[in-house]
């Protein structure tokens, strides 16, 4: 199941109330491709949502089937289910419970119909109509494909005044408004009503958040391995190169300690380095004797270059 499925399944859920399922159908209806006297349609790829559309157009007309649906199946093994209001007495009646008195359907959010405390169902309504949301683990991003211009204004305005901000543009003729901040989004399926949904989306946003910073550390980690590495090339390089000219035993007891210390330790530190010696030093202390043998080494090359 798709995470854009369930949420969906969570909206259908939380539809109760008298007034919620007047604003939710009205939201669902006005966000379909087909809303007009001579016919509406709604489409829908969740049959919980095929199914909650059926059983508010009964509720708030007051009717008894008052829609019918079929059911196409796809190559994928899923359905497109299509429900059709085919009496012109209940498309008239929903026209008339919604308010539009016109026989051409504005295609407009009528506010002052929605009750402040169903304005979220409104939503939930107009997101099971033509809303989508992506796999959270993959990228954040909620999104409405409204099939009216004006209608993606009024939604957009809507969403703003609740201090949501959205973004739009065009696809294939269409306005499609949406969201790719996690927290906005994760505010408007709280909203909406499908907390669990937005608890989840939170939970992968940590699980992202921490495996990023893992990765992050790893290849930090693996960085600093790496110069450690390519340094103690360089060191070991000069340390065989004062052993086969002067000899370890030119040095100062200290540097021959941490000569041979770093020609049998290769890979560690100069932490590390520094601990093992007879007389241990810090990271800077190992850094200068290794620097002091590194020029002796450099000395060398230069006087055995002008002989």
């Amino acid at each position: 199941m798709s995470f854009s499925y369930s949420v969906k399944q969570e909206l259908c859920s939380v539809i109760t109330d008298k007034d919620r399922k007047y604003c939710c159908l009205y939201g669902m209806l006005l966000f379909c491709r087909i809303f007009s006297p001579e016919a509406i349609v709604f489409q829908t790829e969740n049959e919980q949502v095929c199914k909650l559309f059926r059983r508010l157009a009964d509720d708030v007309i007051g009717g008894s089937n008052i829609t019918e649906v079929s059911e196409n199946k796809k190559k994928n093994g899923g359905a497109l289910y299509s429900v059709s209001v085919p009496s012109e007495h209940y498309r008239e009646e929903i026209i008339y419970r919604f308010r539009i008195s016109s026989r051409t359907v504005i295609h407009r959010i009528q506010a002052d119909i929605i009750d402040n405390n169903s304005v979220f169902a409104f939503l939930a309504g107009a997101f099971l109509s033509c809303g989508s949301i992506t796999e959270p683990i993959k990228e954040y991003h909620l999104e409405f494909a409204v099939p009216y211009p004006e209608l993606a204004d009024d939604l957009t305005e809507m969403l703003t005044s609740l201090g949501i901000s959205a973004k739009s543009a065009e696809r294939k003729n269409v306005r499609v408004i949406y969201l790719k901040d996690s927290e906005a989004i994760e505010d408007l399926l709280t909203l909406m009503g499908a907390t669990m949904s937005s608890i989840e989306l939170m939970n992968v946003k940590i699980y992202k958040d921490v495996r990023n910073k893992a990765n992050r550390i790893a290849n930090c980690d693996a960085a600093n391995i790496e110069r450690t590495l390519r340094a103690s090339e360089k060191q070991i390089e000069d340390i065989e190169y004062i052993m086969q000219t002067e000899g370890l035993d030119s040095l100062t007891p200290e540097l021959k300690n941490m000569a041979e210390l770093r020609m049998e330790n290769p890979d560690v530190s100069l932490k590390e380095l520094g601990e093992m010696l007879d007389k241990p030093v810090g990271r800077s202390g190992a850094n200068h004797r290794l620097k002091k043998l590194s020029e002796i080494a450099d000395r060398i090359r230069e006087e055995r270059g002008k002989t």
